[in-house]
């Protein structure tokens, strides 16, 4: 509940989760944006290894899309349709899509899956290389 208008008066916030579409390879750009406009965001991203060590470490989850939680009635739709670097949110006949609170909670609980899996797997592998390593020095 937020106080607005009148002193004593009342009125619900109605705080859904949005889909707001970026720009390619815009995403950190408008994460950046859109928490310093303090707005609730959700970047759903994964962290590789890549080859090159100069390239990106962390990969979007869902290239060009996050999550924005906001009372569209209260801030406007144009908040979002007009941030730099993105197309807006994500719309049906004119209107934004809401999406369901316990989706985003899924993809977060995937995200934590992956995360722990990715970590057993680079220990399990650092461990391999380097017992390896140990028996080549032995040997040798």
């Amino acid at each position: 509940m937020s106080v607005r208008g009148r002193p004593g008066e009342l009125e619900s916030m109605e705080l859904h989760w949005y889909a707001l579409r970026s720009k390619p390879r815009k995403e950190d750009i408008v994460w950046r944006q859109v928490l310093e406009r303090g707005f609730e965001v959700f970047y759903p991203r994964l962290r590789v290894n890549p080859v090159n060590p100069r390239s990106r470490k962390f990969r979007p989850y869902f290239p060009g899309y996050l999550f924005i939680r906001a009372d569209i009635t209260d801030v406007g739709l144009s908040t979002f349709q007009w941030l730099p670097h993105t197309t807006g949110l994500v719309s049906f006949g004119g209107e934004p899509a809401a999406v369901p609170d316990n989706l985003v909670y899924a993809i977060r609980q995937r995200l934590e899956e992956i995360a722990k899996a990715a970590d057993k797997i680079t220990a399990q592998d650092i461990g391999s290389v380097t017992g390896q390593y140990t028996r080549a020095v032995n040997f040798g």
